[in-house]
């Protein structure tokens, strides 16, 4: 399905829902546009199940974009395409787990009837898909979260989470790489540096990576950089 985003955008819908297959599918057509469709297209956004593209409203008009996506879609040879190797960067992000840092830590874990080892052991226990990034520049969104540590946002969202802050909403997980308001559970912290403008790349992790979590003390983190809060 498309729909109109504004003056010189598009946004093509996949699914009506969160799954793997669908956030592959949008990958997938947004690295075929880049090869494909010319210099009509200034910005491919891609989000969990839907493609938001941005044109040259100077090169093509509405209509005339909205034939050439169809055209593409069609064109689109899954067969050959689904056997290429897509490059995967898997990011190792180390977290320091305690509720000094984690200040829902406890309060997950009684929700879900679980110790706090057991919420921090689940946490780990998986790799999750990068689906996709925003809110802020940094911010990614990482699925799906085990069943059984699935929790609710905040009813009222904090004002100020720290930077690191590693934290769970509903069937995602992910990491605050900037100060900001927020209204996830929070777990944890990492020292990692997740946005840094001078190092000249925005996002250290793109769509369609894949991250895995491990556990650190208390010493190695402080080692690392990391803060605690005063």
């Amino acid at each position: 399905m498309m729909v109109r985003a504004g003056v010189d955008a598009i946004i093509l819908y996949f699914a009506d829902h969160i799954s793997e297959s669908a956030n592959q599918r949008v990958q997938q057509f947004r690295d075929y546009m880049q090869r494909n469709a010319g210099d009509w297209i200034t910005e491919l956004v891609p989000a969990y199940s839907s493609l938001l593209v941005y044109y040259d409203v100077l090169q093509r008009t509405e209509s005339q974009v909205k034939h050439s996506l169809k055209e593409l879609l069609e064109s689109l040879d899954d067969a050959s395409t689904s056997g290429e190797q897509q490059q995967v960067t898997e990011h190792v992000i180390e977290v320091y787990y305690d509720q000094s840092v984690g200040p829902d830590l406890a309060r997950v874990a009684k929700q879900h009837g679980l110790s706090v080892e057991q919420v921090i052991e689940k946490h780990q226990q998986q790799s999750y898909r990068v689906y996709a990034v925003g809110f802020a520049p940094g911010f990614a969104y990482l699925g799906e979260v085990a069943e059984d540590l699935q929790t609710p946002r905040l009813d009222s969202p904090r004002e100020k989470v720290a930077a690191g802050s590693v934290a769970i909403a509903e069937r995602q997980t992910a990491v605050y790489p900037l100060p900001s308001p927020g209204g996830w559970n929070i777990i944890g912290r990492t020292a990692k540096t997740l946005y840094d403008p001078s190092s000249g790349e925005l996002n250290t992790m793109k769509s369609g990576d894949r991250v895995r979590f491990t556990g650190i003390s208390k010493e190695a983190f402080l080692a690392q950089g990391g803060l605690l809060d005063e």
